[in-house]
């Protein structure tokens, strides 16, 4: 017993092992604020962010613009992937350790898959993306994302340097700063409700 707690007791001394802490710890703090928001407040601030896309140059440019599916009171985009604008929409497909891209064709074309969120039922798309619109547990004012955990986006997004990347969070999800490792990829611009 006194062994383990020597160790437990060395990691601590690690930066590593406390950046990770301190990692976690907001993702607990501000993933449990985002889940007890009331459903009115998650459209209010949905429709917030959706009406400062409509009017963004980045998003008036692209045609074909990767979003995601919102799981647990995420920021919600599914009225922008609804309307007859035009554009093109994709979801990610997540697997074992990467993201694959497809083509959103409507609720009834969706399927839960990992990790039960909602994924399209179409073949994988491997032409361009003109954007991406990424959700965060939280951001910071440098515009740096901090994710769920996995490491899904930041694998994904590297790949794709040269497409502007939005990420969309509500007002307590931005913080001043956030623990930054080398990985970790900058948004182009940032979004976020006044409301919530």
């Amino acid at each position: 017993m006194v062994i383990v707690q020597y160790i437990k007791d060395l990691l601590e001394l690690l930066p590593s092992h406390r950046l990770k802490k301190k990692k976690n710890d907001l993702r607990a703090y501000l993933g449990q604020r985002r889940r007890i928001l009331y459903q009115e407040q998650v459209i209010k601030a949905s429709e917030e962010i959706i009406e400062q896309l409509r009017t963004n140059q980045l998003y008036q440019n692209a045609s074909c613009i990767m979003v995601y599916y919102p799981m647990k009171n995420e920021v919600d985009l599914r009225p922008l992937m609804n309307e007859n604008s035009g554009k093109r929409f994709f979801l990610p497909v997540t697997h074992r350790r990467y993201i694959e891209v497809r083509e959103y064709k409507g609720e009834t074309n969706l399927k839960k898959g990992r990790y039960r969120i909602p994924e399209p039922q179409t073949p994988t798309y491997k032409g361009k993306l003109d954007l991406i619109i990424v959700p965060g547990v939280a951001f910071d004012h440098k515009r740096y994302r901090l994710g769920r955990g996995g490491g899904y986006y930041d694998r994904f997004l590297k790949k794709f340097t040269d497409v502007p990347k939005i990420g969309v969070a509500y007002k307590f999800q931005v913080v001043s700063e956030l623990p930054v490792e080398p990985h970790d990829i900058k948004m182009t611009q940032l979004i976020v409700s006044q409301s919530v």
